[in-house]
């Protein structure tokens, strides 16, 4: 099932998701040489990486939400696309209450719950992660009908024998 969401041939939600995942793993791994350091820079940098990738991942979800949307009811992807964005949502929420909670303490500096909500959307979102797999990798959402190893760009563009290049919409003229 091709996606709904394109930019240049290709699903947006999948271009986009790998931001906030990033973003939120990288910000769980701030804490933990915040942790081990006691360099307080590294609560700042988190406290940064939370917030863009909160927000990153709000604008992934929308495109998520719209290849949802056209999903035929009551089959396995729908059920697992339900799981993966009401999963994916619980991160965003569990990321943004930690950013909340850092936000009103001195110098970013989390406490014991803003960890906790952190590792826990971490935990989550590598259970989300994976229903995503599942859901481009085995159940064929997002990919396009005519996929193969050897299909022509995206872009339109199509590789000759000779190992040159062309548009197959282009035609000299005569």
């Amino acid at each position: 099932m091709e996606s709904k969401a394109k930019a240049l041939g290709h699903p947006v939600h999948q271009m986009l998701i790998v931001f906030p995942l990033g973003l939120l793993a990288t910000a769980v791994v701030f804490d933990i040489l915040r942790l081990i350091t006691g360099n307080a820079d590294f609560s700042v940098a988190s406290a940064y990486a939370i917030a863009a990738g909160v927000i990153g991942g709000l604008v992934a979800a929308t495109f998520g939400l719209i290849d949802w949307l056209a999903i035929p009811t009551g089959t396995r992807a729908k059920r697992v696309g339900l799981w993966h964005g009401a999963g994916n949502a619980v991160v965003v929420v569990l990321f943004a209450l930690s950013w909340l909670l850092r936000a009103a303490a001195d110098q970013w500096h989390p406490n014991a719950l803003a960890l906790i909500l952190g590792f826990a959307g971490a935990a989550i979102a590598g259970v989300t992660g994976w229903l995503g797999g599942e859901l481009v990798d085995r159940l064929g959402v997002g990919v396009h009908a005519g996929a193969d190893l050897d299909a022509p760009s995206s872009l339109g563009w199509q590789k000759h024998e000779r190992r040159t290049w062309h548009t197959p919409h282009f035609r000299p003229s005569a």
